[in-house]
């Protein structure tokens, strides 16, 4: 108990920095990081799971600039049937925007902009 005890508290300490910098990914990276925690070790992995994935979460997060960039950006929303969700790839249909000086594009589906990775890769919903 106390080896699970110390572990959350040093993942914890860990996070707080990191969370102050930038939020965005944060809600994403601790939900699915509790639910993997959960999954493998229960209550106390789930607390852990989800402190790791509000880390991961973070740090991955685009830039600032990214986002401003991307609602900024006068461009069509295009109809998608599906479902758009982050950390799954946009289907090849689904035309994307370079933005200059990053590895990150953007699109917008359903009246909704997205921030997409070099591979399609959803990365965040800008709102």
């Amino acid at each position: 108990m106390r080896i699970r005890t110390a572990v959350l508290g040093a993942a914890f300490a860990l996070a707080v920095p990191a969370a102050s910098f930038a939020q965005e990914g944060t809600v994403s990276g601790a939900a699915g990081g509790a639910v993997t925690g959960a999954v493998v070790g229960g209550p106390v992995g789930a607390a852990v799971g989800g402190v790791a994935g509000a880390v991961a979460g973070t740090l991955i997060a685009p830039p600032k600039q990214v986002r401003t960039y991307v609602v900024q950006e006068q461009r069509p929303s295009v109809v998608y049937q599906g479902e758009v969700v982050v950390g799954k790839p946009l289907p090849e249909t689904v035309e994307v925007y370079r933005v200059p000086d990053s590895d990150y594009s953007y699109t917008i589906v359903n009246d909704k902009r997205y921030i997409v990775d070099e591979d399609r890769q959803v990365v965040e919903v800008v709102e």
